[in-house]
């Protein structure tokens, strides 16, 4: 038994903080283990922040990914990016737009790359009657400025999460909410770099949805914890906030499992981008989760003692 346990174990039924060192100094070194993996080994963004070309391409029957793969390496496009949707006779064909051009040189290139692919296509799959449903295309310009502005986006969130949770509650609290959720993206994106998967607009969507699922679980423990202060005037805060994990355990794993099952639906049914979006949610709900009793709370208690520390040495100086 903890020594919290021991004195008084009316705080509820698991004793959560008991093993939060252990887990506070594992997750430290996730996260700078993440953050030097992106800036070392990178994030593969895709077409829509780098620029390029995207066409979407469905066969009337089975096709091997090798061999589409194949035929790109064939017309010029060694490092082309091919995906496979579907049921293996649908797939997205991504080429890199060239750097450093005209904008009519650009242009220019996109148009050339696009019917050299069509042409290509029905060439070499004539017996799989090949069919172009989409052509996206992004100029390096344009990729580079939704990159700058998905990363303003993330910075205004998590400065808007800041001044919402210290109006709400007080200097305890936002700092170590707005940390939570910071953990939650680096993560997420960290994952993505590990296996260099392509990270989209509907990824960075999803990406800021994790912000708020996790932002809402970690508010509604800490306004437990916030109403427990004034019920029990008596106790710590360490066992206030264990307690208050526990009161709302059953919220949290409902909302989690009705959720989960949801976009795992998404997940396993749906194609494309949806398949990429929920596939990033359920990442980010597991990590939300755990930060939120892990992360969050441990650094609330910790900026409270910080605080009462900083007391104390005033009263001693004065």
């Amino acid at each position: 038994m903890t020594k919290a346990n021991t004195k008084d174990s009316s705080w509820g039924r698991f004793d959560f903080l008991g093993l939060a060192k252990y887990f506070v100094g594992v997750t430290a070194l996730v996260m700078i283990g993440a953050l030097i993996l992106m800036g070392t080994r990178g994030i593969n963004y895709g077409v829509d922040f780098r620029g390029g070309i995207e066409v979407q391409t469905q066969f009337n029957q089975v096709v091997e990914a090798g061999r589409v793969r194949q035929f790109m390496s064939d017309i010029g496009f060694p490092s082309a990016n091919v995906q496979s949707i579907g049921d293996k006779n649908e797939f997205l064909l991504r080429v890199e737009s060239p750097r450093g051009g005209s904008d009519a040189e650009v242009n220019s290139y996109i148009t050339a790359t696009v019917e050299k692919i069509k042409s290509g296509l029905n060439e070499k799959f004539s017996a799989e009657a090949p069919a172009v449903r989409r052509v996206d295309t992004v100029g390096p310009q344009v990729g580079a400025e939704m990159k700058r502005n998905g990363i303003l986006a993330a910075f205004y969130c998590f400065l808007l999460i800041l001044v919402y949770v210290g109006l709400r509650f007080d200097y305890r609290f936002a700092p170590a909410a707005v940390f939570c959720v910071f953990h939650d993206a680096i993560l997420t994106v960290g994952i993505y770099s590990i296996f260099q998967w392509e990270f989209t607009i509907q990824t960075l969507a999803a990406v800021l949805t994790i912000v708020g699922y996790s932002l809402n679980d970690t508010i509604v423990i800490f306004d437990r914890m916030r109403e427990n202060v004034g019920i029990y005037r008596d106790k710590s805060l360490f066992w206030i906030a264990n307690r208050s994990i526990n009161e709302t355990l059953s919220r949290t794993i409902m909302t989690f499992v009705t959720t989960f099952l949801v976009v795992s639906a998404m997940y396993y049914f749906a194609d494309g981008a949806i398949e990429d979006f929920a596939k990033t949610l359920m990442i980010g709900m597991v990590l939300g989760v755990y930060s939120t009793v892990y992360v969050a709370t441990p650094l609330m208690l910790w900026f409270d003692r910080l605080q009462r520390w900083r007391k104390q040495q005033q009263l001693q100086a004065a």
